[in-house]
């Protein structure tokens, strides 16, 4: 068991969003389901929770209702090998939702992306070839690794 479990809260398509998220990423599963009580009001016999690994990674949905709703001050960041990988994630995830600027994305269920080639970390860290890599990025929406590398190399 993973010590820390992101909790994601819907409004009420709960089951849509994870059977989405577990169908985008490889090694996923649904891994319990809870229900809310019968005597919950409008939420009776609803699901309440779904637990679900994306990658191997423990997350747990919430279906708590229209109080809260997704913010770009958070969001998931997937590492991606090649270009072909990142160009899959992308447009799986950004169907039906909306393409941001820099790597970003928010899906159909409002929650926020990073779509980045794994490369990415070690070319910002590098102090010299920072500020190019990263004006590079600010050039993009979804991001080209050709060009972040041909940024770095410059």
């Amino acid at each position: 068991m993973q010590r820390i479990t992101p909790c994601l809260w819907f409004d009420d398509r709960i089951e849509e969003a994870v059977n989405f998220y577990v169908s985008v990423f490889k090694n996923s599963k649904i891994t319990q389901v809870t229900h809310y009580a019968e005597n919950a009001g409008e939420f009776a016999g609803k699901v309440l929770t779904i637990t679900f690994q994306l990658d191997g990674q423990e997350f747990m949905a919430l279906n708590g209702g229209p109080a809260f709703h997704f913010t770009e001050a958070i969001s998931l960041m997937v590492n991606c090998e090649d270009q072909q990988e990142l160009d899959a994630m992308w447009d799986k995830l950004s169907e039906g939702g909306e393409e941001v600027q820099c790597s970003w994305l928010k899906d159909k269920y409002g929650l926020s992306w990073q779509i980045v080639p794994a490369i990415l970390g070690e070319m910002m860290s590098d102090p010299a070839k920072w500020e190019k890599v990263h004006a590079a990025v600010l050039t993009m929406v979804k991001l080209d690794i050709a060009k972040l590398k041909e940024a770095y190399n410059s």
